[in-house]
């Protein structure tokens, strides 16, 4: 319903265009935006590449050979035999490593990027209340972590080997 009562669109695209004497509109990412940004996808892209890597190496060579027996393709086999099966092992660990990236995105007071560390920050300067504040964020963070754990365990339970 808010998506509505705001004066604009908020997931419009902004296309840049030439101005006067400079280019107006776009995407503006501020500098320690820019820097939180590559610092957490790198990071975390690295540990989920080798997540994935790891779980495709889990599937047996067997599958792998049958799967071509048959006549599938590489991409083929890939995508119907061998990654299906490789979630099952990937999905714990990515799982970690979501939970991992909500936490990790607290070190983004470090760079000076206002996130609700310095938003807590400001609260405390202006309320002088510090517990309830940290109270809130502990709160905060607590409820995303549950979650996406919550979420991500029900994807895994479906997922997860019947046993017989």
């Amino acid at each position: 319903m808010a998506w509505f009562l705001l004066p604009h669109q908020p997931l419009l695209p902004n296309v840049p265009v030439l101005g006067n004497f400079n280019y107006e509109g776009g995407l503006v990412f501020t500098t320690p935006f820019a820097a939180l940004l590559l610092g957490l996808v790198l990071y975390t892209a690295a540990f989920i590449a080798e997540i994935v890597r790891a779980g495709i190496q889990a599937v047996s060579r067997g599958q792998v050979e049958a799967a071509r027996a048959i006549g599938l393709k590489p991409f083929q086999a890939l995508r119907l035999v061998i990654f299906p099966q490789a979630m099952r092992v990937i999905t714990p660990p990515l799982i970690s490593q979501y939970l991992n990236l909500t936490k990790n995105s607290s070190l983004a007071i470090a760079i000076g990027y206002p996130d609700l560390f310095g938003v807590g920050r400001i609260m405390i300067n202006q309320a002088g209340r510090a517990v309830p504040v940290f109270l809130m964020i502990m709160g905060t963070y607590l409820l995303l972590s549950l979650t996406y754990s919550v979420i991500l365990n029900i994807y895994n339970s479906r997922m997860a080997f019947a046993e017989r």
